[in-house]
C-alpha cells in the first residue's frame, strides 16, 4: 500500500545516484567516510559493497544497518520481496546482538509496514517516541501505521511532529498524502510540490513524489499537469513503473488506447503488478482485442494462485482485480474479509464495499461505502463504486450525487469504468 511504500521512500540511510560503479572501499572507515564513499553508488552497487564489507566483518552493526537500508531501497525499486526477507534476517541478527538497537527497531517497523502488521508497528513506534522523541523518522513510521489503521487524527499529529522536527521531502510527502486523503486536494498538491522542491540525495525518492503529484493531478482532472509530472518522474528515474502506468492512465483518459496499452505494458515489464494486468484487460477490451484481454485476465488468476500457494492472506489490489475480472468473486471476498480486521483506512473500506457488491451483499456494501466516503477523499474510484452500489439499491438521489462528484474530479479516470458518468451526468 501506498503509505508503507512512502516509508521506504525515506528509509535509506545512504544516498545513491544512477551512473556510478562499485566504489573502492579500503582501510578502516568512519561512518561519515563510508557514507561519503557510497553517496553516489547505485543501489545494486551499494548492496554489493556492503555485502563484501560485511563478509569481512560479520558482526559490524554499522555495516548491517547500511545493508538493510540498501535492501529496502532495492525492494522499493523492484517490488522483489526477497529483499524484504534479507532485510528482515539482518534486522533480527542486529537485535540478537543488541536487543535495544534503535536502528534495528526502526528497520523492524519499516519491514512490518510492508508485511501489513500495522498494529504492531504503531505500538512499537509509539513506545519508541518515549525514549527517542526527537527522531523524526520514527514519528513518520507511527503516522504511516496509523494511516493504514484508519486512525487519521493521530496520524496527522504524528506527521506534524515529524515535520516540526525535520521539514524535508519525507515529511512534506507524508503531510501531502494525509491532506489529500482528508479531502483537501489543493493543499495536498501544494505540499507535494514542496516535497519535490525540498529535494533528496536519492533521485528515486524525488521521482516518487513527482509520480504522487501526477496521481493527485490525474484524480482531480488535471490531465496535462499529470502527464508532465509523470514524465518528470521518468526523467529522474526511468525504472519507476508507477510513473509509466500513470502515463497509461492519462492516455486512456484521452481516448488514446494504443498509447495507454504501451505505457501499461512498459510498467508491467518492470514490475508485473496485478493492477496493471487489470488495467490492460480493460484497455484491450475497449480496443477490440479480446484475446489479449483474456491473457491479462489469466495473469490475474495466476497471481491469485501464486498468492494462495505462498499463503498470502490479504491483498486488496488483487481482490479488486478479481472482483472486476475474476470468475469467482467469492475469492475476492475471502481476501477482503481477512484484510478488513487489520486495515481500517478508507481505501480498504472502498475495496470491501465493491467486493461485497460483486457478491450480492448490497446492504453491507452500502455500509462499507459510507466508511469509504467519510473523509471526502477525492478518489474517482470511490465515487464510481458508490454510484453503482446506490443504483443497485434504487437510490437515484445518492447515485446522482456520487456521479456528480465523480464528474467534478475525473469521470474518465478508467476506461473500464465510464458507464456511471455517461449514464447519469447532466
Amino acid at each position: 500500500m501506498k503509505s508503507a511504500l512512502v516509508a521506504l521512500a525515506v528509509a535509506a540511510c545512504t544516498a545513491w545516484g544512477q551512473n556510478s560503479s562499485v566504489p573502492k572501499l579500503h582501510g578502516t572507515l568512519t561512518d561519515r567516510a563510508l557514507s561519503e564513499q557510497l553517496v553516489h553508488a547505485r543501489t545494486d552497487d551499494r548492496i554489493q559493497a556492503y555485502e563484501q564489507l560485511l563478509a569481512a566483518s560479520p558482526d559490524d552493526l554499522r555495516l548491517q544497518s547500511g545493508l538493510i537500508s540498501a535492501y529496502l531501497q532495492k525492494l522499493r525499486e523492484s517490488a522483489d520481496y526477497t529483499y524484504l526477507d534479507r532485510a528482515s534476517k539482518l534486522a533480527d541478527r542486529m537485535l540478537e546482538q543488541d536487543p535495544g538497537n534503535f536502528a534495528a527497531l526502526r528497520f523492524q517497523n519499516e519491514i512490518d509496514l510492508q508485511r501489513h502488521d500495522f498494529k504492531a508497528v504503531a505500538e512499537r513506534a509509539q513506545a519508541i517516541t518515549k525514549y527517542a522523541p526527537s527522531d523524526s523518522g520514527n514519528w513518520g513510521n507511527l503516522g504511516d501505521a496509523l494511516m493504514e489503521l484508519g486512525e487519521y487524527q493521530r496520524a496527522g499529529q504524528a506527521y506534524l511532529k515529524m515535520f516540526a522536527l525535520q521539514p524535508n521531502l519525507g515529511s512534506y510527502n507524508r503531510l501531502a498524502y494525509f491532506r489529500f486523503v482528508m479531502g483537501d486536494a489543493q493543499r495536498g498538491i501544494e505540499l507535494m510540490e514542496d516535497a519535490i522542491a525540498a529535494g533528496d540525495p536519492q533521485p528515486e525518492n524525488i521521482a516518487w513524489c513527482w509520480a504522487e503529484l501526477g496521481d493527485m493531478y490525474f484524480k482531480t482532472g488535471k490531465l496535462e499537469k499529470a502527464g508532465r509530472a509523470y514524465y518528470a518522474a521518468i526523467d529522474l528515474f526511468p525504472g519507476l513503473h508507477r510513473a509509466r502506468a500513470g502515463l497509461g492512465k492519462v492516455a486512456g483518459a484521452k481516448g488514446d488506447l494504443q498509447t495507454a496499452i504501451k505505457s501499461y505494458k512498459d510498467a508491467q515489464s518492470i514490475v508485473p503488478m496485478v493492477e496493471y494486468a487489470s488495467a490492460l484487460a480493460d484497455l484491450y477490451g475497449a480496443a477490440g482485442m479480446p484475446r489479449q484481454a483474456r491473457e491479462q485476465e489469466g495473469l490475474i488468476e495466476t497471481i491469485e494462485k501464486i498468492g494462495k500457494a505462498t499463503n498470502e492472506k490479504t491483498n486488496r489490489n488483487l481482490a479488486l482485480a478479481l472482483a472486476d475480472h475474476g470468475e469467482d468473486p467469492g475469492i475476492a471476498l475471502i481476501l477482503m474479509e481477512a484484510e478488513i480486521p487489520v486495515r481500517g483506512d478508507v481505501y480498504t473500506w472502498d475495496a470491501f464495499s465493491w467486493v461485497l457488491f460483486k457478491n450480492g451483499r448490497l446492504e453491507e456494501a452500502k455500509g462499507a461505502t459510507a466508511k469509504a466516503l467519510k473523509l471526502g477523499t477525492p478518489e474517482p474510484l470511490f465515487y464510481y463504486h458508490a454510484s453503482k452500489i446506490a443504483i443497485a439499491h434504487g437510490d437515484e438521489k445518492s447515485a446522482r450525487e456520487y456521479s456528480d462528484r465523480l464528474a467534478s474530479l475525473n469521470p474518465r479516470f478508467d476506461i473500464g469504468k465510464m458507464d456511471v458518468s455517461a449514464a447519469t451526468m447532466r
